[in-house]
């Protein structure tokens, strides 16, 4: 575990640099195929296999291209100016480029506890809707501030639209992304705030549990990441979802979702009727977040957050933990008779688990959960045929 944890620091960077210049960059034009399996997330675009830890690095730099080409849209770098100011328990974040400048402020509830700091801490996309652990602080990002989230009208609106421009290929989520590593910039930038920026986790409930998932996905520094009743375009399949809306349930599907919001990028509405063409799915999603925490959960009482489809698409995105030998740190709950957005008693546990041991560095937590709710069956095989390579 030691071994693979410190190779973990030399293979990951899923949008670094170096990875960029190691592997190189997507082909200007890419064979789009009907796929109607889960894709391989083994396997390259040119057909080679990953077949060690190198060859992942590489393959996750793809998938991460793949994913901000055709779904989320391009997260910029850091900016070449970027500031903080901390003051009164808010953290106030300034970012600049080409002399154009924007601002923004989060604001910071410590603990009351007597522990050491700096302390752990939570971002809260928009609001707090988890219990969080005594020792951990919690800051609060508004979101819709940096990416404006209304209806299809909200396209370009936001104050990282005012940075990069209207036409900006980012979608609201990947806008959303980019605020939150910029938070992490800040907190690295400024100790006087006492948060420690290698215990991150970040989570949001529902259209911000999407969100949520993305931050985590593209900013490698977040050590857990928590999506709660996220459904579709979260931690739901594409393929998997479509395939619950033609056998009856009223869940909702990436036809449907693009003409809802802005949370994905204009290029995703060429596959919204079609989503077998895309070259990835959200099993993968999941697998750029590896080999880091990830805890996803999802309510049987809404339909449209999808039954099967998140469930089925979180197992396989096991997959890919269980490859670099941290299967356990990808955890999947599935309950209901409860309030969308209200985390119920029964998960209090696995949650407490996946703080103790990606915030607090308990490795004995048990985070071994794939927790099925709800009347419906599921067969992996239905989807993956595809191996699991040996990675560590």
């Amino acid at each position: 575990m030691k071994f693979f944890l410190s190779a973990s620091v030399l293979f990951a960077g899923i949008v670094a640099t170096t990875a960029r210049k190691t592997c190189g960059n997507l082909p200007k034009n890419i064979h789009l195929f009907n796929d109607t399996y889960l894709p391989d997330p083994f396997r390259f675009l040119n057909g080679q296999r990953v077949k060690n830890l190198k060859n992942w690095q590489c393959r996750e730099a793809e998938v991460s291209a793949l994913f901000q080409r055709y779904e989320l849209g391009t997260k910029p770098p850091r900016p070449s100016h970027l500031s903080a100011s901390y003051a009164s328990n808010n953290l106030t974040i300034t970012a600049g480029e080409n002399g154009n400048y924007i601002n923004w402020t989060v604001s910071i509830t410590y603990p009351n506890t007597t522990s050491t700091t700096p302390y752990p801490a939570v971002i809260a996309l928009d609001a707090l809707s988890i219990p969080v652990p005594d020792g951990a602080a919690v800051i609060i990002f508004n979101n819709d501030e940096i990416g404006q989230q209304n209806n299809q009208s909200s396209r370009g609106v936001g104050l990282f639209y005012d940075l990069y421009g209207h036409d900006a290929s980012a979608s609201s989520m990947m806008a959303w992304a980019w605020a939150i590593s910029r938070i992490i910039d800040a907190l690295e930038m400024t100790p006087a705030a006492h948060i420690n920026p290698h215990k991150l986790a970040v989570t949001g409930c529902s259209r911000d549990g999407k969100g949520a998932m993305v931050a985590g996905a593209f900013d490698d520094r977040i050590a857990l990441t928590i999506a709660q009743e996220s459904g579709s375009g979260g931690d739901a399949c594409w393929r998997i979802s479509d395939a619950e809306l033609r056998d009856g349930l009223v869940t909702q599907t990436a036809s449907e979702i693009v003409t809802e919001n802005v949370w994905f990028s204009v290029e995703f509405d060429r596959f919204a009727n079609d989503t077998d063409l895309l070259p990835f799915d959200h099993h993968q999603l999941a697998g750029l977040i590896a080999p880091r925490g990830l805890y996803a959960t999802d309510n049987t009482d809404f339909v449209w957050l999808g039954l099967a489809s998140p469930y089925g698409c979180m197992e396989a995105g096991r997959l890919i933990y269980e490859s670099l030998g941290v299967k356990d740190h990808l955890g999947f709950s599935q309950d209901g008779n409860h309030s969308h957005c209200t985390f119920p008693p029964d998960q209090e546990g696995e949650l407490a688990a996946f703080f103790d041991k990606f915030l607090f560095d308990d490795e004995s937590a048990d985070t071994d959960v794939l927790r099925k709710g709800g009347n419906y069956t599921f067969n992996l095989r239905d989807w993956v045929n595809w191996s699991v390579p040996r990675l560590y």
